[in-house]
């Protein structure tokens, strides 16, 4: 029965002789459960409270312990401290989680086998793919506007020379041409 005494202080709500012989499996039958519960509380342990022919019985709030108001305040501000710092750890899950779908992402060009494409071959990739050239859409973007004489003044003025036939023939050759195929395979 001492365990069904704490029990009832950790639960801190009315209990029946029934409820009580219930909890305790049948292992103490009905009328001496009433008994023991009435015995506790003559002894003060627990309190008896009589509705009609109905006894209830509850632990003795004054044994109870109670949280002194510094404490409770104290607790409350741990908590919402604990609260913050579970939104920040959230905050930088969610943005470590982003990060590793965006590194996976990057590796899966590897993972299906696919060649390692180099700078350099990246380079010799856009010569070969007849990209304009940087000085062509430069003199694009500078004498577009400007009649041909003023057009060929400012390309002197800047500095800029066109390839000769040479360097075209030099990129069409075998030191800039591609080998292999350089389409990833498929799954």
């Amino acid at each position: 029965m001492a365990t069904q005494d704490h029990q009832m202080g950790v639960m801190n709500r009315p209990f029946g002789a029934v409820d009580v012989a219930a909890n305790l499996k049948g292992a103490v039958p009905k009328a001496t459960t009433q008994k023991i519960l009435v015995a506790l509380a003559e002894k003060g342990e627990i309190v008896q409270k009589t509705y009609g022919k109905t006894s209830f019985f509850v632990a003795n709030q004054a044994s109870i312990d109670t949280v002194p108001a510094d404490k409770l305040t104290e607790l409350e501000f741990e908590c919402k401290t604990i609260k913050a710092i579970t939104t920040e750890l959230e905050a930088q899950i969610a943005s470590t989680a982003k990060g590793i779908v965006q590194l996976t992402d990057r590796l899966v060009p590897l993972r299906s086998g696919a060649p390692f494409v180099s700078a350099e071959e990246l380079i010799k990739i856009d010569l070969a793919s007849g990209l304009v050239s940087p000085k062509k859409g430069l003199h694009d973007l500078a004498t577009g506007s400007l009649p041909p004489q003023e057009a060929e003044m400012l390309l002197e003025d800047l500095g800029i020379e066109f390839d000769t036939t040479e360097h075209k023939t030099l990129e069409k050759g075998p030191l800039c041409a591609v080998h292999g195929s350089l389409k990833r395979k498929r799954e």
